[in-house]
């Protein structure tokens, strides 16, 4: 649950990783995918294991979700692959973490390591030992100084007389925290809420418990399919950060965006134009699936 006082009758969420920071292509190419590749055996299919993760985590509709169902889609897009079934390679996907992440909400390490406690499942001490290198050589490969995009900072400037910020991301929280506050943002916002809170669409649903925000009056910014979901759910506004154009995304945001939202004209033809956008930039289908 979150834990702020709420201050302003707007409300916006922020996601943080490819959203705000340029910091995802740099993560999952430098830290999740080589782990994937050591913990889970690719060694062998390492090419068509890191398109296939690249594809899940960065140019797909899948885009920004979770590490966890993120992983398991990145090991069936690869066992698919008939690059793969003919090297004879086996790719281990634990029906206890496809289980696990079906039943839990709180996708993160303390919930996957009670689990793992609880049951002394393989398979999750597998995925539970892969998450903690992911973030240990995250701390080691994303350094301070990755700023933000521009036009983040002075979103934020406008943004911040107006409306109760939050930063709603998937990300661990002590990562979200030392990102912010290294940038010297974190006093923009009234909460930061990683994934030990909840999914995104928990962490809009916990704000508007708190400041009981008109529908018309929540805003979600995110890069990611999973980011407008979450809006969707909870009746919000979505103004999508486009992959491949963000500065392009967040100078439209600054000078016109924001605007639209506090007069009240953002809803309708303006942000259907912008969905339609956002729409096409990610496929659903790799392209070694599409046929043409």
């Amino acid at each position: 649950m979150l834990t702020y006082t709420a201050k302003h009758e707007f409300l916006i969420g922020i996601d943080s990783d490819g959203c705000a920071f340029d910091t995802m292509e740099l993560k999952q190419k430098e830290c999740f995918i080589p782990q994937t590749i050591s913990h889970w055996g690719l060694q062998g299919v390492s090419k068509y294991a890191r398109e296939a993760a690249e594809f899940v985590n960065l140019y797909s509709k899948s885009r920004g979700i979770n590490r966890f169902p993120a992983l398991i889609e990145a090991l069936e897009w690869t066992a698919k692959r008939p690059e793969v079934q003919v090297r004879g390679v086996q790719v281990e996907i634990p029906q206890s973490l496809i289980d696990w992440v079906k039943t839990e909400t709180k996708l993160g390490n303390p919930a996957l390591e009670r689990a793992v406690g609880e049951t002394n499942d393989p398979g999750l001490l597998k995925a539970l030992q892969w998450s903690e290198a992911v973030n240990k050589q995250v701390g080691e490969i994303v350094r301070d100084g990755v700023p933000p995009f521009p036009f983040v900072r002075e979103s934020l400037e406008k943004m911040r007389d107006k409306a109760d910020i939050l930063v709603v991301s998937a990300t661990p929280q002590a990562a979200l925290v030392h990102e912010w506050e290294g940038q010297d943002l974190a006093r923009y916002v009234a909460e930061i809420c990683g994934q030990e809170v909840g999914t995104k669409k928990e962490s809009l649903g916990y704000a508007q418990e708190i400041g009981k925000y008109a529908e018309d009056h929540i805003l979600m910014i995110g890069d990611a399919p999973g980011d407008y979901k979450a809006a969707v759910a909870n009746k919000a506004l979505f103004f999508p950060i486009n992959p491949g154009t963000e500065e392009k995304s967040w100078e439209t945001l600054c000078v016109e965006g924001l605007d639209r939202f506090f007069n009240g004209t953002f809803a309708g033809d303006y942000q259907k134009a912008l969905l339609d956008e956002f729409d096409s930039c990610l496929p659903e289908k790799p392209k070694w699936e599409r046929k043409g």
